[in-house]
Formats: C-alpha cells, sequence, structure tokens
C-alpha cells in the first residue's frame, strides 16, 4: 500500500531542485543536561543547507514549547506557535521542509526532532514536510553545504487551525483511553524501557497499563535515518492493530519520540492520532495513574 500523502517526505534531489521556493527549517539537536541545545553554534553555523534556518525544537523551552510550562516540550499557546512562525517568515502559504543531522556522537536523533517539529506545525496549519534521511543523506548526495548565514526573513503572516490542538493528548485523555476498547495506547520507547528492564523516565518504570510497545526505531533504516518504504511501514502498522484502531495515542519520555510513530500513522492517513504531551515525565508522577512494570526487580 502506498503513503496516503507522500508529500509529507520530501527527497534531497526534489529539496535541492526548490531552495528559493520554500522555507528551510534546520532543528538539529545537540542538548546538554540541563535541556539546552548547542546544535546553533556546534552544527548550524559551520555547515548548513544554503538558505535554511535554525528553529530550536529541542532545547526544553525552545521555538515550539510554552516558555511558562511546568514540564519541558509542552506544547505552546496559538499565539506563541504564530508568533514563531512570522518570525521564520512562514504564513498560512508557505511550504516549509524541516531537516536535521542524523545520530552520531553528541548529537541526538534528528528523526524525531524533526517529527516533534512536523507534528506540531502541521497542526497549527503549515504545509511543512521532512527531508527523509536527514542531511547526512544531503552531503552523501554531493548536495551543497554552506556556513554562510540566511538573510533574515521578511516577517510572515499566520493564523493557526481552529482545530489545532487536535494533535495534542492529557493526561484525562490517556486515563480515558487505558479503559477504551476503541483507543489504542502506543509506547514509542526501547523494548527495555516498556519492560521495565531499564530506568525509564520518571520515579516509576514500565508503561502505561493497556500500552503496546512500537519503537520509533522501527520505521527507520540506515545511518542517515531514512524512512522506511512504504510497504515496511504499513506491515508495521498493520501488525500492531494500529491502522486499524478507531484511535491512537501515542506517548514515549516526553513526547519526542512519540512523534515518530505518529508521523508514520500519518502518512497512511490515519485521522484520530494525538501523542500525549506530558508523556512518562508527568505520568510517572502520580502513584495513582496506572502503570504495568513487568519486571519489578530490575534495577
Amino acid at each position: 500500500m502506498a503513503f496516503v500523502n507522500p508529500l509529507y517526505l520530501v527527497e534531497p534531489d526534489w529539496l535541492h531542485a526548490h531552495l528559493g521556493e520554500v522555507v528551510v527549517l534546520d532543528v538539529t539537536a545537540m542538548l546538554t543536561s540541563k535541556l539546552e541545545n548547542r546544535a546553533l553554534a556546534e552544527c548550524f553555523e559551520p555547515a548548513h543547507i544554503p538558505g535554511s534556518h535554525f528553529l530550536d525544537v529541542a532545547s526544553g523551552y525552545g521555538d515550539l514549547s510554552a516558555p511558562d510550562a511546568v514540564l519541558p516540550w509542552t506544547w505552546p499557546s496559538a499565539d506563541r506557535f504564530a508568533a514563531t512562525m512570522e518570525r521564520f517568515g512562514i504564513s498560512n502559504d508557505t511550504r516549509v521542509v524541516i531537516v536535521a543531522r542524523t545520530p552520531r556522537d553528541g548529537i541526538d536523533n534528528g528523526t524525531m526532532w524533526c517529527t516533534r517539529a512536523w507534528w506540531t506545525m502541521h497542526h497549527g496549519g503549515v504545509d511543512c514536510a521532512i527531508l527523509n534521511g536527514g542531511i547526512e543523506r544531503w552531503e552523501a548526495e554531493g548536495l551543497p553545504m554552506t556556513d554562510a548565514p540566511a538573510e533574515t526573513p521578511a516577517p510572515g503572516s499566520f493564523t493557526p487551525k481552529a482545530d489545532w490542538q487536535r494533535g495534542h493528548a492529557g493526561r484525562d485523555d490517556v486515563l480515558a483511553g487505558v479503559e477504551s476498547a476503541d483507543t489504542c495506547l502506543v509506547d514509542a520507547l526501547a523494548p527495555e524501557s516498556f519492560d521495565g528492564t531499564s530506568a525509564g523516565y520518571g520515579p516509576r518504570k514500565g508503561h502505561i497499563t493497556s500500552a503496546i510497545n512500537v519503537p520509533m526505531g522501527a520505521f527507520v533504516t540506515g545511518n542517515t535515518a531514512r524512512f522506511r518504504s512504504d510497504d515496511e511501514i504499513e506491515a508495521i502498522l498493520r501488525d500492531s492493530g494500529l491502522l486499524d484502531a478507531p484511535r491512537v495515542i501515542t506517548y514515549c519520555g516526553g513526547a519526542i519520540a512519540a512523534t515518530v510513530d505518529a508521523f508514520a500513522l500519518a502518512l497512511f492517513g490515519h485521522d484520530d492520532v494525538s501523542v500525549y504531551d506530558g508523556s512518562l515525565m508527568e505520568w510517572t508522577m502520580d502513584a495513582a495513574l496506572p502503570m504495568t512494570d513487568p519486571n519489578p526487580d530490575a534495577a
């Protein structure tokens, strides 16, 4: 089965041919223990795709997060989101391509930061896509990089969609989903987090009760973190029951990796998918919320 929404991904040759017609946002992440992103100075300024701009999605209270929230990476207000889009020259009719570097020493997984940016922007009403394979694939295909700063864009004029919170789920949505036959909860973390053999996120380990495990890494392949083929992704989603689930809520540690699973579903046109904003950072803090730990004796 072919992707229902193939334009959510673009290939390096397409982007190269359309530079100057789209806004390119680089969301590369190099997080410190204080959740500060060092990628602007250490990755972007030395070498980036010509004309691209650096969007700090990864900092805990970065460009696409609420600055005054209790938890990092909290979904921003509509006003803050609109102001950020306008600052980068984005209007409602602007085409945007999101790019990032893929994992290596010191650099975080670019795929999940691309999908986090895409998830927020797509639901806000931005016509956006992700560069398939990231900057490493761009470079591997011999396409140009530069250290020249991009010109400051003219401000855009952006109005978020009225239902832009549709891609966002809260704690109460998840709690209702635990008991609902119509909702599939999906843990996008590694199996060792899901089964409680690793420490996990927060004071409790394991997974939200009734969730299934579909690790985000299942959807990408190779050193460039390129998304798998449509047939391969469809098989993963169908075998896990997600394509047929009436409603899907994905989660992870902080609502970043969860957006990879959500993005995969969006490629196939599933129209009732949301990401739990607080994820395990919020859920594990409340002992009254149900969790399952298959390995309670593991360190």
